[in-house]
């Protein structure tokens, strides 16, 4: 069998058209119709009520963070339990971020933490210029104790749900529920431009002003005239157009990731012990990685295991806290002091499994069956 992977672009049919339309007309700057056109259909779909186009998830991110105001001296609260690309533009700007450990329903940011965080910088005089949630794997964070805490204490909320378009809380769009939120169309997620993001809010200025500053900053004038720094963040007319492509079967490639999901969680729920990431009431995650824990196994023990059948699994984030680069950061646990936190028990426990939506049944029963073999032989080796 083919090696299976975790998660690889899956195209419509309908991308070509787009993009043969911008060569025809020699649409290939990063200006153009399908740029108009992908961020129209991504308000459409999010009930967003104003988008912009980027480069990239990050490159929006960064923006948020400019809009908001973060700057040297400023503390941006950051979930742990992510990838670096979620707090990376905390630095670009100077910034200090102070990690939030998660809590173990959702595994997204922890309320319990983020409460604790927030008191201790009030009395230390410096609340966070911003915090920046992730919904984790698709799954919606438990945004309405979130955003209470952030309303009681005046602080805006950035949404990272780079991995969750698709998902929603009660009835609404992630990404839409925050101050800002922020989308990736990178290769490995539900839909893809091949590298691209989108930044959305409620309010037209806003984004007029993050256009402004993602096409370098140029002022209205018949020459180059620059007052404030900007950036190339734009994403080009061509990649648009696959975007464009991509929004026709976002709701298919979302059932399909759930239809995965499910057919894990059939086959392993009271067969072994694992646990699955919880979709919370009035919670609907689109499920864009499986990602489970094993008791009585270690996950890159059966990571490397799998690797050798051709199966492509990923161990769950290393929360940025351990991380070399941020290693004199500030974090903040939902747990006691002398107690391993939420977000080191779900590293140490957890992997995601192939999640490709062009995975066959037969290619998923037999990463299952695998599985199933591995799991009994490393348990009866101990």
């Amino acid at each position: 069998m083919n090696k299976i992977p975790l998660a690889i672009p899956h195209m419509s049919g309908h991308e070509m058209s787009y993009i043969q339309q911008a060569f025809d007309t020699n649409w290939i700057a990063p200006v153009g119709p399908n740029i108009n056109l992908f961020e129209e259909k991504v308000r459409d779909y999010t009930g967003a009520s104003y988008s912009v186009a980027t480069s990239s998830g990050t490159a929006a991110l960064h923006l948020a963070l400019d809009l908001i105001g973060v700057e040297k001296e400023d503390t941006v609260f950051c979930s742990t339990f992510t990838f670096i690309a979620s707090a990376n533009p905390i630095i670009y700007q100077s910034a200090t971020p102070i990690f939030i450990d998660s809590e173990l329903e959702t595994w997204n940011m922890s309320p319990i933490a983020l409460e604790k965080a927030l008191l201790q910088a009030k009395q230390q005089r410096q609340l966070p210029k911003a915090i920046i949630v992730v919904h984790i794997y698709g799954q919606p964070a438990k945004m309405n104790e979130i955003l209470a805490l952030a309303q009681s204490y005046g602080i805006p909320v950035i949404e990272d749900a780079a991995e969750s378009l698709g998902s929603k809380y009660y009835g609404k769009d992630t990404g839409t529920l925050g101050e800002l939120g922020i989308y990736s169309f990178n290769g490995n997620k539900i839909i893809t431009t091949s590298g691209g993001g989108m930044l959305v809010s409620r309010t037209e200025t806003t984004i007029s002003s993050a256009k402004f500053l993602a096409e370098q900053a140029k002022e209205q004038a018949p020459y180059y005239q620059h007052e404030k720094t900007g950036y190339n963040y734009r994403l080009s007319n061509i990649s648009a157009g696959i975007g464009c492509g991509q929004m026709a079967v976002l709701d298919k490639r979302v059932a399909q990731k759930r239809d995965i999901y499910v057919r894990y969680y059939e086959a392993f729920f009271n067969k072994l012990p694992v646990t699955f990431q919880t979709e919370i009431e009035e919670t609907f995650s689109n499920r864009w990685l499986t990602a489970l824990q094993f008791k009585g196994i270690t996950p890159l023990v059966l990571k490397n295991e799998l690797d050798k059948y051709g199966i492509e699994a990923r161990l769950l984030w290393k929360p940025l806290h351990m991380q070399p680069v941020f290693k004199d950061a500030v974090f903040i646990s939902e747990n006691n002091d002398d107690q391993m936190s939420n977000a080191e028990y779900l590293f140490s426990t957890g992997l995601c499994l192939p999640s490709a939506t062009q995975m066959t049944e037969a290619e998923q029963n037999y990463v299952i069956e695998i599985c199933m073999m591995l799991f009994k032989q490393l348990t009866d080796n101990k």
